[in-house]
């Protein structure tokens, strides 16, 4: 992947600005790697927590919630959303679930990685870490079957057995 081809936002740079710069369209895989929130009484209200603050220590709006997304031009191939339960919404009669997975492919996405429960972050990042390569590796597998394949890579060591540790996370929208 080409320095051009790529954009890492961490720390400040993880802000709300960010997450609704126009340019974030132009990428095939848009990852967010922080903590997700879970409103079900209000599903819109529901979201990812980015930077909270400013370089200079500053308060500063970083709640990217599902509302929001629904806003947001994002043709990706795939949106990852490693937080907790973040696959979760309310059933709304007439609309289906709302939620942030569903903002995400109002905004474009072909496909949206999520979580169903609260997840273990030791856990999460190794699952990431092997997902991606899956996908990125000298022979690239499609998302769903990286997912497949992390994980059962899981699965079969002693400690991530359970799983807890890996089935939280499914892949909605295009699967092939």
């Amino acid at each position: 992947v080409l320095p051009e081809e790529r954009k890492e936002a961490l720390d400040f740079d993880a802000s709300l600005e960010t997450a609704k710069n126009p340019d974030l369209g132009q990428y095939r895989f848009i990852h967010f790697a922080t903590h997700g929130v879970l409103n079900t009484r209000q599903p819109e209200l529901s979201g990812v927590i980015l930077s909270l603050v400013d370089r200079e220590g500053k308060s500063t709006p970083g709640f990217l919630a599902a509302v929001d997304v629904f806003n947001l031009k994002l043709p990706a191939e795939l949106v990852v959303l490693s937080g907790c339960q973040t696959a979760l919404g309310k059933e709304v009669k007439g609309e289906g679930l709302v939620g942030l997975t569903r903002g995400f492919f109002y905004a474009g996405a072909a496909r949206v990685v999520s979580s169903l429960w609260k997840v273990d972050d030791v856990a999460t990042s190794e699952l990431m870490t092997r997902f991606y390569e899956g996908m990125l590796g000298k022979e690239p597998l499609r998302p769903a079957a990286a997912l497949l394949e992390a994980q059962k890579a899981m699965w079969k060591k002693k400690w991530h057995r359970a799983p807890y540790y890996w089935a939280a996370f499914v892949l909605q929208g295009e699967w092939r």
